[in-house]
């Protein structure tokens, strides 16, 4: 179970927006699995990193066109989750970022 865990959840989004978030609603932006579901996450994020969450939002974030000289390519759509923590706590791991 925890294996799938990592795999579902891929990384940290570390942006002025989420740094934002992180300090004023205690809300952490993760990249995570396009199949994964809002419960998924939540039990993911709680197992992982021994935290209580109150709330996930998700959104499906659209790949970007990107020139290369001639050539044009797209990068992937993914999906970001924004997951809020209870009062109090943090994932310190992320605290330093």
């Amino acid at each position: 179970m925890k294996a799938e865990y990592r795999n579902m959840i891929k990384l940290n989004k570390v942006t002025e927006r989420a740094s934002l978030l992180r300090e004023l609603n205690n809300e952490y932006v993760f990249e995570v699995d396009k199949a994964a579901n809002k419960l998924m996450i939540k039990s993911a994020v709680e197992d992982l990193f021994k935290v209580k969450v109150v709330d996930v939002r998700t959104m499906i974030m659209p790949g970007k066109i990107r020139r290369m000289g001639r050539n044009q390519g797209k990068t992937p759509t993914w999906k970001k989750a924004i997951v809020r923590l209870k009062k109090g706590e943090s994932i310190t791991m992320f605290d330093n970022l």
